[in-house]
């Protein structure tokens, strides 16, 4: 696997994420976690408790899958309030660091009307390279 970051000079500096990821190898499609817990109940009342158990599920199956942290390449996050995950962006940036590292795949939040589950608030997807 190699996996190269892109961040063009000529665009605004990245925080958190990469502008572009290359990457040659096998790869892991994940699907899209949110909290759930193993009861199928959405855990955390808040954005920063719910991204948190959302990519700690995301981990979970990228590990089953036979894959890292260091493997992600892409990631997608959906979120009901943009704003509020924006405003909370320090307190996830830690919870970031503390379950990937200093990884910062390609990265998109898109702020949706709803998920699935009525109680979600964020849903993160993403894609890994081996």
């Amino acid at each position: 696997m190699t996996i190269k970051k892109i961040n063009p000079e000529t665009l605004a500096p990245p925080i958190g994420f990469s502008h572009a990821v290359l990457a040659e190898g096998k790869y892991i499609f994940l699907a899209g976690q949110t909290a759930l817990n193993k009861e199928n109940v959405i855990v955390g009342d808040t954005i920063v408790a719910q991204f948190e158990k959302a990519l700690i599920n995301l981990v979970t199956a990228l590990q089953e899958a036979g894959g890292t942290p260091e493997d992600l390449v892409k990631i997608t996050i959906f979120s009901v309030d943009p704003v509020d995950y924006r405003a909370h962006s320090r307190e996830i940036g830690k919870t970031w660091q503390s379950l990937l590292g200093k990884n910062f795949p390609a990265m998109t939040l898109v702020g949706v009307t709803r998920l699935w589950d009525d109680k979600a608030l964020v849903e993160i997807e993403g894609i890994a390279c081996l």
